[in-house]
């Protein structure tokens, strides 16, 4: 790990990120290949009164620790900045009409946080922290600060397991795991988001559910990978 990655874990972590990685995507964004990936542990609390619909409380924790990702983002940008290098911020809650959905963001947090080792994709198309499962937010950040690349985690956290699946109240899973990164159709965005439009409309304006984040045994267990 270079002096320049060390400081800015060290930075992230003591102002509030649970998890720091350094990946890599020869596409990037805008010429910027070098990925910063930062994740935000979730309150169990919180998280644990969800039942069969979002709670106020967790819209509201879902508002602020995005409001914090974005926060650290710009701290550790601006470190990258004052030595000499590039950044660019991925919002860490922000939707953008591309002409084919709305559902997608400038670059998936998840993709850069599985490049960066930190974790896997699951079943219920959630990123599955390596610790903490389901139960964190994302941030991601590109560079030309050239870092060393983690190697991405290829263990399968949801084998034998269904209950995101069949605790769905939209039903918007396949039941599938995910042949390779995004490969595979394992979640129909349209159903989670018409669903959670219809029925929990006066929480946040239909923004949130968490039922497969709160149901996932392995964000509950928060079982390390060896």
């Amino acid at each position: 790990m270079s002096e320049i990655e060390r400081r800015i874990k060290e930075k992230l972590l003591a102002e509030g990120a649970c998890d720091v990685g350094f990946g890599y995507d020869d596409n990037g964004v805008a010429g910027l290949k070098n990925i910063l990936s930062i994740a935000v542990k979730l309150s169990d609390a919180v998280i644990d009164e969800i039942s069969d619909a979002p709670t106020y409380t967790y819209f509201h924790h879902y508002r602020t620790v995005n409001a914090a990702i974005d926060r650290l983002l710009l701290s550790a940008g601006t470190e990258i900045e004052r030595a000499g290098y590039r950044y660019i911020p991925v919002a860490a809650s922000q939707s953008i009409s591309n002409g084919e959905n709305g559902y997608d963001g400038r670059y998936s947090h998840k993709k850069a946080a599985y490049l960066s080792g930190l974790g896997i994709i699951g079943k219920n198309n959630l990123f599955l922290h390596r610790k903490y499962g389901a139960r964190v937010r994302l941030g991601t950040l590109f560079t030309d600060c050239c870092f060393e690349p983690a190697a991405p985690i290829t263990e399968d956290f949801c084998s034998g397991c269904n209950k995101c699946v069949d605790s769905c109240p939209a039903k918007a899973f396949s039941g599938k795991s995910r042949e390779g990164l995004f490969e595979g159709v394992v979640f129909d965005p349209e159903k989670c988001s018409n669903y959670m439009k219809k029925e929990f409309q006066k929480i946040g304006r239909g923004a949130v559910c968490g039922i497969c984040m709160r149901v996932c045994e392995y964000g509950k267990t928060g079982g390390a990978v060896k």
